[in-house]
């Protein structure tokens, strides 16, 4: 169940990026011709990832501009409309230059997306006889949550000296990363088998929050005493489910609207009593029968299932974080009575 909200609470960019869809192309065309090329990317990003907003928001941006709109249509922003207004009044390799952050690479990161989708027993499997810096060096490259089923499959010990070394991973210089993806590429992918992220510890807190909790539990005691340090720094950077109650009202209203089909019913089903009640808390009353309805109605679920669907808003958090929508809570955050 998607959850829809009469207002959108948005960015100053996202409000210039609804102004330019209501000019259209061709006028939004003109007025970026006036604009510089880092004001042009911050709001084609923006644009690219409005999806659609209501009219109620839409007529709400155009009146704080000092302009009476009645009847106003809701808005749709996306990467298509973006470059489709940048090829009014800008050269192809210009277009092409701005467009390159938000579109994903045909080459390399493919091969990462493919080899993050085989069997995590295949992958160890395939893994096991290299050497522990190279494990580290591939498994910070495919996603976090295939990761996180990886590590296990090599024995709490290796596993902890895959952890080390992953977490002193520094970026891998280009050439490393081709060689690497050829391999993958010769040996695994066509035989029927993303840029590296330069903050390691941010990466393997992610990972780490998709790890099994029992697993995470005991990886914990060995890399408190092998790196404690390090592996304090990673701990502050985690954020799990029950954190969403700790977000800004408005940050978690925007996770919420942002969750497709059943994913809410299902996470909440697998929630903390008392984290259930706070999300449902923050709902209308309409909202929050529609929900418990469709939680009753879910029957029986997996385990599994909850977890996934728990990851999936922890997902929709960190991307609207790597987008500075919204800001996670921190222990600084911790009000102080008089």
């Amino acid at each position: 169940m998607k959850l829809a909200h009469d207002d959108i609470q948005l960015r100053g960019v996202e409000k210039a990026a609804v102004l330019f869809l209501c000019m259209g192309e061709e006028r939004g065309s003109e007025m970026m011709k006036m604009m510089s090329t880092s004001e042009i990317q911050a709001v084609v990003h923006a644009m690219s990832t409005l999806g659609t907003i209501p009219a109620s928001t839409v007529e709400s941006v155009i009146r704080e501009f000092s302009e009476n709109v009645s009847g106003a249509a809701g808005v749709q922003g996306s990467i298509d409309i973006a470059e489709r207004m940048l090829s009014g009044f800008m050269p192809d390799e210009k277009i092409s230059e701005i467009m390159s952050d938000l579109r994903s690479p045909s080459g390399s990161r493919n091969v990462w997306e493919d080899f993050s989708t085989l069997n995590e027993q295949s992958i160890a499997n395939w893994l096991s006889g290299e050497h522990d810096q190279t494990v580290a060096a591939i498994l910070t490259q495919i996603k976090p949550d295939v990761a996180a089923r990886v590590l296990p499959l090599f024995g709490d010990e290796r596993m902890a000296e895959i952890s080390v070394r992953m977490i002193g991973l520094k970026a891998l210089p280009r050439h490393v990363l081709e060689d690497l993806e050829k391999i993958i590429q010769s040996e695994i992918l066509t035989a029927g088998m993303r840029k590296s992220d330069p903050d390691s510890r941010q990466r393997m807190a992610e990972l780490f929050n998709k790890m099994d909790g029992q697993v995470f539990e005991r990886l914990s005691e060995n890399l408190l005493d092998r790196t404690p340090q390090e592996f304090a720094q990673i701990k502050q950077k985690m954020f799990t489910f029950d954190d969403l109650i700790r977000l800004e009202p408005a940050a978690l209203q925007r996770i919420i609207r942002m969750a497709e089909g059943n994913v809410l019913a299902l996470a909440l089903r697998g929630a903390k009593k008392d984290v259930r009640d706070a999300i449902l808390a923050g709902l209308t009353q309409r909202m929050q029968e529609m929900l418990k309805t469709e939680m009753r109605e879910l029957g029986t679920v997996r385990a599994r299932e909850t977890r996934e669907a728990q990851t999936k808003l922890i997902d929709i958090a960190n991307e609207l974080v790597q987008q500075e929508i919204i800001r996670l809570p921190s222990d600084e955050d911790e009000l102080l009575e008089n």
